[in-house]
């Protein structure tokens, strides 16, 4: 019905914060052909004109008067296409928020799109490897590689299938490439252009996207993207937790993707080093992995240090190797440690306490300027044991800031730390604006400067145990992507390059797994862990969070149990957690935050 004859009544939604209603206007003559189901419009509501996109189109009837509804004032542009609104109402009701404007916004152009553009594409060809073409004709599945390959062959093939299986039909498809990583997507696109590829980069691209480009490649908005029609999905680095949305609703593009690609009949292809357990539970059989040798050799030498036989009260993070590479001036050292400050837990050497909070009792932190703060309630006092009132203490968990300091007297050369705001620190409070600037060549931080550093001959995890025992269901899935990070940090194994793993666990599966070049060791112990357990993808979690959490989840009905700052809510499904969310009416005066699937929880 869109732009055709007779239809003069448009349902829209307004593109306004908290407004999750749709409202009725009239569809002027003189915009008929051009107002369209996903037309990005503005209309006058109350007093003012404000953006909106067209959701449907119809004839007005005798329960709408065509006197009592307002015209709309302005056709602004094109904007997503039926399909994806269709998706995106899918999507409100999976996550558990039941609101279409998010999802929308994400789709939309970042600016007005009055004409699409026009695009002449070459038949394209390219030799697809017998495994890829399975896994294509097969409906997608998961293709694990090693950490350095940036999916470049992948896409080639994907693209070639695509052309091939569309070619009789009136309308190509378009490849559309999800990518984590501005810099890499950039690097990516232009090697595609270069293999004489249309390519559309979004958001900058949007109406070369809705032309029909060859390929549509973006971050994880692009999952949303208009074309004219799907030939298949590839998401590059599907472990990536940047392909999950921080905001409500946290849509994830794998997610997404998988399920535009079977509303489409288009196949979806998942790319990793590391597949995360979802991935590998949704493609069951339908997986591919490189030749092990190959695979070996795409990763650096890793070695795993043992800390179990140290004394609890002398442990130091600076164990003999990482000493060994420290000294050596001509190597590029970057340590990693997930622990900001100075010390995130000391304890009295005198009399051996831990160091509490006088006032709630909780752990304190030492800042920087050497005061204690407690990590609950932020109350403050000098470092000094509560118990017996002596200023000796233990160092159990040093931050960044300590460890900066100890590295710097072992190396005998500058360390610069990578501080959360963003900027190097350098000995005497100043600072570099470009890592590698100065004379520094060694660097500490949290899993930041993994991103910062452009590369390293030798990278180490100072306390690994940390994200292995993190208090959350990821934890092994996401220290691993860490180590996978690390790997392209120093390159394949022929090049010298050096990961060393700190821990006093070294059986643990994940270390195991980068020890021997094996990542399916992970998912496989993940995998029982969770389904004895009933977590994702085995079962439904979400995490409800705000004013009136807790009387929102008793009225959903809801299997739940308060946490430190919310309530977790489990469902054996997604299709029986997501709907029941967003059907459960929010509590008066609520301001609630709903996380389905939580990234850290």
């Amino acid at each position: 019905m869109n732009g055709a004859p007779g239809v003069n009544v448009a349902t829209v939604l307004p593109d306004v914060t908290g407004l999750d209603k749709t409202f009725d206007y009239l569809v002027p003559d003189h915009l008929g052909e051009r107002v369209k189901v996903g037309s990005m419009v503005r209309v006058p509501l109350a007093g003012r004109r404000i953006g909106g996109w067209v959701l449907g189109l119809a004839t007005a009837s005798e329960e709408v008067a065509l006197d009592r509804l307002v015209p709309i004032a302005k056709w602004s542009g094109h904007g997503p296409a039926s399909d994806v609104i269709d998706l995106a109402g899918w999507a409100a009701r999976r996550w558990g928020v039941g609101r279409l404007r998010p999802l929308l916004v994400s789709a939309s152009p970042s600016r007005m799109v009055p004409a699409l553009v026009s695009v002449r594409r070459v038949p394209f060809t390219h030799a697809v490897p017998a495994a890829i073409a399975r896994l294509l004709d097969s409906g997608g599945g998961v293709a694990r590689v090693a950490p350095l390959d940036d999916g470049y062959e992948v896409v080639l093939a994907a693209v070639a299938h695509a052309q091939s299986v569309r070619r009789a039909q009136p309308v190509a498809g378009s490849l559309i490439v999800v990518h984590p990583a501005a810099a890499a997507m950039y690097r990516l696109a232009a090697r595609l252009r270069a293999a004489g590829l249309v390519v559309a980069v979004l958001p900058d691209d949007w109406a070369l996207a809705a032309g029909g480009a060859d390929v549509v490649i973006g971050g994880r908005a692009t999952v949303w993207a208009t074309v004219p029609a799907v030939g298949a999905i590839v998401v590059i680095d599907e472990h990536d937790e940047a392909l999950q949305d921080e905001r409500s609703p946290t849509w994830h593009a794998r997610d997404v993707a998988i399920e535009r690609a079977a509303r489409d009949g288009a196949p979806c292809l998942l790319v990793s080093p590391c597949p995360t357990v979802t991935a590998l539970a949704w493609s069951g059989k339908r997986w591919v992995r490189p030749a092990a040798d190959d695979e070996r050799a795409g990763w650096p030498a890793v070695e795993a240090i043992d800390r179990s036989d140290e004394e609890p009260w002398k442990r130091s993070l600076l164990t003999s190797p990482l000493i060994e590479a420290l000294r050596d001036h001509s190597l590029r050292v970057v340590c990693v440690h997930n622990t900001p400050g100075r010390a995130r837990l000391l304890a009295c050497r005198r009399c051996r306490s831990l160091l509490t909070c006088e006032r709630c009792h909780a752990s304190v932190q030492q800042r920087d300027d050497s005061r204690l703060e407690c990590r609950r309630c932020h109350t403050e006092r000098p470092p000094v044991c509560q118990h017996c009132g002596s200023g000796a203490l233990a160092n159990v968990r040093p931050g960044v800031a300590r460890v900066r300091d100890e590295m710097e007297a072992a190396a005998g050369r500058v360390v610069v730390a990578v501080t959360a705001a963003g900027q190097r620190k350098m000995p005497g409070g100043s600072h570099v604006d470009e890592i590698g600037s100065g004379t520094a060549n060694v660097y500490v931080g949290t899993e930041a400067v993994l991103h910062r550093v452009g590369d390293a001959d030798v990278v180490v995890f100072l306390d690994f145990d940390s994200e292995l025992l993190a208090p959350r269901y990821r934890a092994a899935e996401q220290a691993f992507a860490l180590l996978v990070r690390a790997a392209r940090l120093l390159g394949p194994r022929d090049t010298g390059g050096r990961m060393l793993i700190q821990t006093f666990n070294p059986g643990h599966e994940v270390v195991q797994a980068a020890v021997l070049t094996d990542p399916g060791r992970v998912a496989s112990a993940e995998a029982a862990r969770r389904r004895d357990l009933g977590l994702p993808p085995f079962g439904a979690l979400a995490h409800v969070s705000g004013a009136g959490a807790a009387d929102f989840v008793a009225a959903s009905g809801l299997q739940n149990a308060p946490d430190r700052d919310g309530v977790l809510v489990r469902a054996d499904t997604w299709d029986d957690l997501g709907p029941v969310l967003a059907a459960t009416v929010r509590p008066k005066g609520s301001r609630l935050r709903v996380e389905v699937d939580p990234a850290r929880r």
